[in-house]
């Protein structure tokens, strides 16, 4: 894994990760539901869609839109396995640990709270 610090400055000089922000519909919904609840929200695509050795339609698992951590997640480059190895050095094949899960929910509430910071 990565040290945090240098992924946001790396991800920072990435013409396509440094494109994603919240629109409104996305910042209200993270106001009304408050960041520990999206973060449990992470929490469980991250289980669901990411954690597993497997996944059929890697690469395809997180849309866009719809949820302000499937934003974070194509942001901090947390959308499929093959962005964790890329981006995150987590290799791919096999089961997220719980530590990788913990530090990629880490590094969404980051991105999340900056976005936050940035439109407040």
């Amino acid at each position: 894994m990565r040290d945090i610090n240098e992924l946001f400055q790396v991800l920072s000089r990435s013409a396509f990760r440094s494109k994603f922000h919240l629109q409104a519909k996305d910042l209200a919904y993270l106001q009304t539901k408050g960041l520990p609840t999206v973060i449990d929200h992470a929490a469980d695509f991250i289980a669901k869609r990411l954690a597993p050795a497997v996944i059929e339609n890697d690469g395809k698992q997180t849309p866009f839109r719809g949820h302000p951590v499937f934003v974070a997640q194509h942001a901090t480059a947390c959308c499929c396995r093959v962005c964790l190895e890329k981006w995150h050095r987590i290799p791919k094949d096999r089961v997220l640990t719980p530590d990788e899960q913990s530090y990629l929910l880490t590094v969404l509430e980051r991105w999340l709270d900056d976005e936050l910071r940035r439109c407040f």
